[in-house]
Order: structure tokens, then C-alpha cells, then sequence
């Protein structure tokens, strides 16, 4: 979760910029006893920040990868997962009817099916190189919490080069350490399935068995 951080780096840095608070005071008030009491009691939030994270990532992550990846191979299952997840999010377009033209509704959605297609990629990788599926649901809950990066709003900022920048530093932190922080060394046990292309044999043996669970 720290590495897919460097991603929202911008964002936090123009946040902070706009608080008058020290981030210290910020983090000391995000993590208070009353802001988790306000949580705990928000249904919304536990929505998003709990059950959504926790189900979605069981289901795609856990269950429809351990079963896709014999079938076919692990970068291609990393690729083929997520589509399903992202059409799992498409029910916002009929949940909008009659909210508008139904061209910007369909726009909406497929922005939502891209971006949350783009996230599932991630999660798989994730979840593939470190044989952990609490990984991809803390990154779940933190991308749930802080939404899309609004580089617009950097651009109207009164320290553009400053945000932007920021955002700039945190993609090329997140690409140079993606693979280094997901290093299957690091999690104690063997991975689910590692990215190793595996041999001829090896493959052929393999082929469409589901693992067991």
C-alpha cells in the first residue's frame, strides 16, 4: 500500500499545501478516537472502506485467479480478471436512468469501467507476486478513500509547478518500486503463483487444474 501511495503523492502534497494544519496535526486528527467513532458509524463508509474492499477483492483476486491462472498463464489472468471487475461496476449506468443524457451517463460509466479494469490489473499483480489477498484489499480501501487524482484541479492550483511536480515524482516512484516492494522474498511463504514463465513441461501439467484452496 505504500508503493500504490507514491501514486497519490500529488494529491496529499496539494492537500497539505491547502490545510493550514502541520500534516502532523492532519494525521493526528484522521487518526483519532472520534474520527474512527465517526467511521464506525458512517454506513457509507464502511461500505467503502470495509465490506466492498474485503468482498470484491475474496472474490476476483482470491477466488477467480487461483482458477484462471492454470487455464491460461499468470500475466495473461492478471489481464483477464479485471475485465470481469470492471464489468461488475457498470450497474452505475442503470442506476443513473433518467439522471441526465444517457451519452454522459454511458461516458461515465465507461470511465469507471476503465479506471476500475486499471485498478484490477494492479490488484492481480499484487495479489500474484505476493500470494496475499489482504494486499489488494488495504490498496482497495485506500484507492476507495482517495478517488481519481484530479490533476485539473493541480493545474488551477496557486503552485501549479509544485503539484505537478509532486505528481510527476510519485508516478516514477510507484514504477521504480513496484516490483522491488512486491518481491515474493519479502512475504514469508511461497506466492499463490509467481510471474516466472514456467517450462513446456511444466505447463502441460498444469494446464486447466484448479488448485485447492
Amino acid at each position: 500500500m505504500l508503493t500504490l501511495s507514491t501514486l497519490y503523492l500529488g494529491s496529499l502534497i496539494q492537500s497539505s499545501l491547502d490545510n493550514p494544519r502541520s500534516i502532523a496535526e492532519q494525521l493526528r486528527s484522521a487518526l483519532g478516537e472520534c474520527s474512527w467513532r465517526l467511521c464506525a458509524s458512517d454506513p457509507v463508509w464502511l461500505r467503502n472502506q470495509v465490506v466492498a474492499p474485503l468482498t470484491e477483492e475474496v472474490v476476483f483476486r482470491g477466488a477467480m485467479l487461483p482458477m484462471l491462472v492454470p487455464c491460461t498463464a499468470p500475466t495473461t489472468a492478471i489481464f483477464i480478471a479485471p475485465l470481469f471487475f470492471g464489468t461488475a461496476h457498470l450497474h452505475h449506468l442503470f442506476e443513473q436512468h433518467g439522471h441526465g443524457l444517457f451519452f454522459c451517463r454511458f461516458f461515465v460509466a465507461g470511465v469507471q469501467f476503465l479506471y476500475t479494469t486499471v485498478f484490477g490489473v494492479f490488484a492481480a499483480f499484487i495479489f500474484l507476486r505476493t500470494g496475499h489477498v489482504i494486499a489488494p484489499v488495504l490498496c482497495h480501501s485506500f484507492c476507495n478513500s482517495q478517488g481519481l487524482p484530479d490533476i485539473s484541479s493541480a493545474l488551477r492550483h496557486p503552485q501549479p509547478t509544485a503539484v505537478l511536480f509532486s505528481y510527476l515524482m510519485g508516478l516514477l516512484m510507484f514504477l521504480l518500486l513496484l516490483f522491488p516492494s512486491t518481491d515474493p522474498f519479502f512475504y514469508g511463504i511461497i506466492p499463490a503463483y509467481s510471474l516466472q514463465r514456467k517450462t513446456d513441461s511444466e505447463a502441460q501439467q498444469t494446464k486447466c487444474k484448479v488448485p485447492s484452496l
